[in-house]
């Protein structure tokens, strides 16, 4: 059974390297150069100064997994919507640890306040992520067709939502 914890700053390391094989390999992120660690540690800190969670999952002392929210947009009236991001090593794919990591960055998330979390998936065919997604209570609600161009072809992006605790059925201050 894999630990879902607050991230550390000595898991950077192994951040970097799950992000850059993403980057590299996927199109699950439409980055196409990996970012040097002392960047995915400074995008750490602008999360964890807004009050926001940042998570790995551990198994065995290895980190196989991160996953955190920022703002969906920075304008004050998004202010109770978050936008995801999940990315698992590639030893840990199809073991359910991501379900298990993003079921955990929901619970944070309503904990911080966000009332709406917000799946931007890169790539209609990243049948993982809309999975793990679907399977943790996200609900389709649309898709840009052929906004990023990575690997030599036009990507989509999907868009999924989750209400999270009172959702918009109450005021939120």
């Amino acid at each position: 059974m894999p630990l879902i914890r607050p991230s550390h700053d000595d898991d950077l390391a192994a951040i970097t390297a799950i992000y850059a094989h993403h980057v590299l390999h996927g199109t699950g992120t439409f980055e196409t150069e990996p970012p040097a660690e002392a960047d995915m540690a400074t995008r750490r800190a602008d999360v964890l100064g807004k009050g926001l969670p940042y998570l790995v999952a551990e198994q065995d002392g290895q980190v196989l997994g991160f996953a955190y929210c920022n703002w969906f947009k920075p304008r004050p009236a998004y202010r109770f919507s978050a936008e995801d991001s999940i990315y698992m090593a590639q030893a840990a794919r199809g073991m359910g640890m991501g379900r298990q990591l993003l079921d955990a960055l929901c619970t944070a998330a309503e904990a911080a306040g966000v009332r709406k979390l917000l799946a931007v998936i890169g790539d209609s065919a990243n049948a993982g992520s809309i999975g793990v997604h679907q399977a943790a209570g996200f609900t389709h609600i649309g898709v840009m067709r052929s906004v990023g161009w990575k690997f030599g072809a036009w990507r989509d992006v999907v868009l999924m939502e989750k209400p999270l605790g009172a959702g918009d059925t109450t005021s939120p201050e």
